[in-house]
């Protein structure tokens, strides 16, 4: 995508826009900081610093994900760490029973309220911060703010990790909440153990972002048009909702590498590439059996990311 700029206009691809700035791909309204949200509409918050809106917005928008879908992440989670299918996984929620549903809700929505909120705020920091300070093209320094900001998100894989613990049915004897996995792994293995399955979230982490950010305007752009508040929200939807079931699809099989290193409690912190290959031969070394449970994550990140995104731009517009 070329963006050229031209007063209060911006021609895109020989198209012209107003009132848009375009680059890397990402599309900002120039009115958005400090004005009332579309068609009027009130501002939320307006004591909030515009600096911080994107940290208050990204928060936000992974609660409501987060509340929604936990469920369908659960049977994902049963697929990815045993390999069965759909239907079995569902059968096992429900021998767990319906007061084990949300078993496990607090470390996601802890994590996931914390790193979409850096997501998308570290992002704009960086954006604006690297460019001072390197003399680089923007699309590097974008690029590059999107890896730092997915990095960041990793120093929070203790959530992932009791998440983790605490899906897995052959640990529900042993840990009964959050706080009383966070107590035990720290008493009985210390600090390190609460960071097992980190490679693997950094290698997911900092590509996904730099992609995510990088195609979520051009994907946007080639949208209709949207000509209401509905419309506007209608499109984020499906732009966040292709992205992130690409990405959740791309990225999927280092997730089951994730979900299979931390379901281990204490002994040795075995490396991702032996991991992997267990993995690969307990699964018949067939690519189809390391995606097993693909599908399911495909819809749920459709639904997901396309919230996310969506939530996100809306309090960003009436904040």
């Amino acid at each position: 995508m070329i963006g050229r700029r031209c007063g209060a206009h911006v021609t895109v691809d020989g198209v012209r826009q107003t009132g848009v700035t375009v680059s890397m791909g990402v599309v900002a309204t120039m009115e958005r900081e400090g004005q009332r949200g579309e068609q009027g509409q009130a501002v939320l918050l307006p004591g909030v610093d515009p600096r911080k809106k994107p940290y208050v917005c990204g928060s936000c928008a992974a609660f409501s994900n987060i509340v929604i879908t936990f469920p369908i992440q659960k049977v994902l989670f049963r697929q990815q760490l045993f390999g069965v299918r759909a239907g079995e996984a569902v059968t096992q929620l429900r021998r767990d029973g319906l007061r084990n549903l949300y078993r496990g809700l607090l470390p996601p929505l802890l994590q996931k309220t914390t790193t979409v909120a850096l997501m998308f705020g570290l992002y704009e920091d960086f954006s604006r911060l690297l460019p001072r300070h390197a003399g680089a093209p923007e699309l590097l320094t974008r690029s590059l703010a999107a890896v730092l900001a997915g990095t960041a998100e990793a120093a929070f894989t203790p959530f992932e990790r009791v998440q983790t613990l605490l899906q897995d049915p052959r640990h529900h004897g042993r840990f009964h909440n959050t706080f009383h996995t966070f107590r035990t792994l720290l008493r009985d293995h210390g600090v390190r153990e609460c960071y097992r399955g980190l490679v693997p979230i950094l290698l997911r982490n900092g590509p996904s972002n730099a992609l995510f950010f990088g195609l979520r305007g051009p994907i946007k752009q080639r949208l209709p048009e949207a000509q209401s508040p509905a419309a506007h929200l209608v499109n984020d939807f499906i732009c966040g909702g292709l992205l992130g079931a690409m990405l959740g699809f791309l990225f999927y099989p280092l997730n089951v590498l994730k979900a299979r290193m931390q379901a281990q409690v204490g002994g040795a912190f075995a490396p991702s590439r032996a991991v992997l290959l267990t993995i690969w031969r307990e699964r018949d070394g067939k690519v189809t059996h390391l995606f097993r449970g693909a599908h399911l994550n495909y819809h749920r990140s459709i639904l997901s990311w396309g919230i996310i995104n969506a939530t996100y731009e809306l309090l960003l517009k009436v904040m």
